[in-house]
């Protein structure tokens, strides 16, 4: 099938007037084909649509002044002039979607739906692996799915999202339901992988392959890796042991993680002196003997992750994810023992797996990566369906816990309380920032595992605010389920310890400005012994910088770790851009403009041209310029 309409006609005619919709959560969106069925729906008030998905990425805007001037010619250049933005998304943006088209999402792209009264209103609750029953108990009577097809034959591969379609399928039959219509978009950018997210083409009801050239795929900026993101990734390296196993979510928090572990790997010396310099006698330390290590890795790590993302690339690239496992009970569980027989070890080279995912999301270089990987590599990669990533108990327990020995699952939160509880995906008056996705499955996983163990990270303070706070009125993770924290000041080990231990641990790793209030708290609820209040005046962002500058002028703590999508103009002006934003309103604005008009000419010619304002002209771009200019120079030199 080569037409949009055609596709569409064939869709309706299959589900009826009233379209229940299943769509893949990221890069898996067939956007055209969902652009082309709500302009269809929008238009016809006889149709309705109820869309079930997740994570509908849009792109930036470019906004205004100094950011646009920026930002246009980047997010031409990274997305495409013809990158077909979700019209569903935009419109629930503005809560424009019309009264016969509803969107309910179990995860949201972060922040980005705050204000959008339909998407609060609409937004499921669910952990990952209870999304494939929920969309099944809706009824969802077709689902749409980006493909890529297999050079030089004819099956199609689920490749960045095989993690909801098949558990779905398997509801539907369970529940008695009518099987989903299914229709596949072919994309020939998206990367052909083989295994478990292959299949025939008949397992499709159509297949829309439009001609021309397809836009680009999705991809996601990388973003720089500040000092606390360092500090963060370089404490949760330690947690990790040889021969174990590995999950990790997204962002710099991840980067930095990610970078930590390949230095760990290949540059030891370089990053045991950045242990020490960030916290003195910690490689040594009880904590890090018995639950991870410092050393490279001999046996390697094996990555078993809902999201597989530029952090595993790079481990992957580094011979830090080389620990293959199988599909075989008894085998895992003899070479586990140091028993494996020639024939396991033979099966681990031409079947074993050193990385497992149920989707991918990352950078052009991740696609790019996945499509040039030779046959041997791209074997070593199973695109699987989300339970089986992101659930111990109902499929194979035993195999799963023989694969997954001394696992570590390092995830992202927002705040965390003084008694252990984190808030990751919400506001305290129900607003969603998020999701839970599959966090929760996560945390739980790492309780029921042995040797295992979840680590929630999160930068210590939000601006002036901190992120250790005493009580809060969301929590995705239950206090009860408390186990590692990490800020940039240290570790917090909380399993299996009482009240008062936990607020102590917890204050020990909160910036020394919250230290004495959350004390303050915690001694009026009871939970802390009378006392001095603990103050650690060395947990402050000034104090930290001075210990990693070293570093960072020697390049051991570069700011893109994972590569970068700025050019190295574009990354002088990124540092100069973060540096005005906070300066650049209420009353610091006015103090800004005073500092930037006594300022010299500008000295960055190639970042003024960028921006083009290298011959401003007016009075408002000579103010620009000169804004810009005072920028650059501060961060040259900071």
């Amino acid at each position: 099938m080569e037409s949009l309409d055609a596709c569409v006609d064939a869709l309706l005619a299959a589900s009826g007037p009233a379209l229940v919709l299943a769509a893949p959560l990221g890069l898996g969106k067939p956007h055209r084909l969902l652009n082309a069925i709500t302009r269809r729906v929008a238009a016809n008030p006889s149709l309705s649509l109820k869309l079930l998905t997740a994570l509908s990425l849009t792109p930036p805007s470019a906004g205004q002044g100094l950011q646009k001037r920026f930002l246009a010619p980047f997010l031409s250049r990274h997305f495409g002039d013809d990158f077909p933005a979700l019209d569903y998304a935009q419109a629930m943006r503005r809560d424009a979607l019309p009264p016969n088209v509803v969107v309910e999402e179990f995860y949201m792209q972060s922040g980005a739906l705050l204000g959008s009264r339909q998407a609060q209103r609409h937004y499921t609750s669910l952990n990952y692996t209870h999304v494939a029953r929920a969309v099944a108990e809706r009824g969802a009577n077709a689902v749409v799915q980006k493909v890529a097809r297999e050079p030089g034959g004819t099956r199609l591969s689920l490749s960045c999202n095989p993690d909801l379609t098949f558990d779905l399928l398997d509801e539907t039959a369970r529940l008695g339901k009518p099987r989903p219509y299914l229709v596949a978009e072919v994309d020939p950018n998206l990367p052909w992988l083989d295994g478990p997210c292959a299949v025939q083409a008949h397992f499709f009801d159509a297949v829309l392959d439009l001609p021309g050239e397809a836009p680009k795929l999705f991809a996601l900026v990388r973003e720089p890796v500040g000092d606390a993101d360092y500090a963060i990734g370089l404490y949760a390296s330690t947690l990790v042991r040889d021969r174990g196993t590995l999950q990790i979510g997204i962002g710099s928090l991840s980067d930095a993680l990610c970078h930590a572990l390949v230095l760990r790997h290949t540059r030891n010396a370089d990053y045991l002196a950045a242990l020490e310099a960030l916290s003195p006698g910690l490689a040594a330390s009880e904590l890090v003997r018995n639950t991870g290590g410092t050393e490279p890795f001999r046996l390697g790590l094996y990555g078993a992750s809902e999201m597989v993302n530029d952090g595993f690339r790079r481990l992957a690239e580094a011979g830090v994810l080389s620990r293959k496992v199988l599909d075989e009970t008894a085998a895992m569980a003899r070479i586990n023992r140091g028993q494996a027989t020639p024939h396991d070890l033979e099966r681990l080279e031409t079947e074993g797996r050193y990385l497992d995912g149920a989707f991918y999301l990352g950078s052009h270089a991740l696609y790019d990566w996945l499509r040039g990987l030779p046959p041997e590599q791209a074997r070593g990669i199973g695109m699987t369906r989300v339970s089986h990533i992101n659930e111990l108990y109902g499929n194979n327990e035993a195999l799963e816990r023989e694969q997954r020995r001394d696992a570590r699952f390092f995830n992202t939160c927002m705040m965390m309380t003084a008694l252990g509880a984190a808030v990751s995906d919400g506001l305290a008056d129900g607003r969603v920032v998020s999701g839970v996705g599959g966090q929760y499955n996560f945390v739980a996983m790492a309780h029921a595992l042995h040797d295992s163990r979840s680590v929630l990270m999160l930068r210590a303070t939000r601006g002036k605010a901190g992120n250790i706070v005493w009580n809060y009125g969301h929590a995705t993770i239950p206090r009860h389920l408390r186990d590692v924290a990490i800020t940039e000041y240290g570790i917090a080990d909380l399993r299996g310890r009482n009240d008062e231990d936990c607020v102590r641990a917890m204050l020990a790793i909160t910036d020394a400005a919250h230290q004495a209030a959350l004390a303050g708290a915690a001694l009026k609820a009871g939970k802390l012994g009378e006392g001095r209040a603990l103050v650690i005046p060395e947990n402050n962002a000034l104090a930290l910088s001075r210990r990693l500058a070293p570093l960072r002028r020697a390049g051991v703590l570069p700011d893109y770790p994972m590569g970068s999508d700025f050019t190295d103009v574009e990354q002088r002006l990124v540092r100069a851009l973060a540096w005005l934003k906070p300066r650049a309103a209420g009353l610091a604005k006015a103090r800004l403009l005073l500092q930037a008009l006594a300022g010299g000419a500008p000295r960055d010619a190639g970042a003024m041209a960028r921006m083009g304002l290298d011959a401003p002209r007016g009075l408002s771009e000579r103010l620009e310029a000169r804004v810009l200019a005072l920028a650059l120079r501060r961060t040259a030199t900071d």
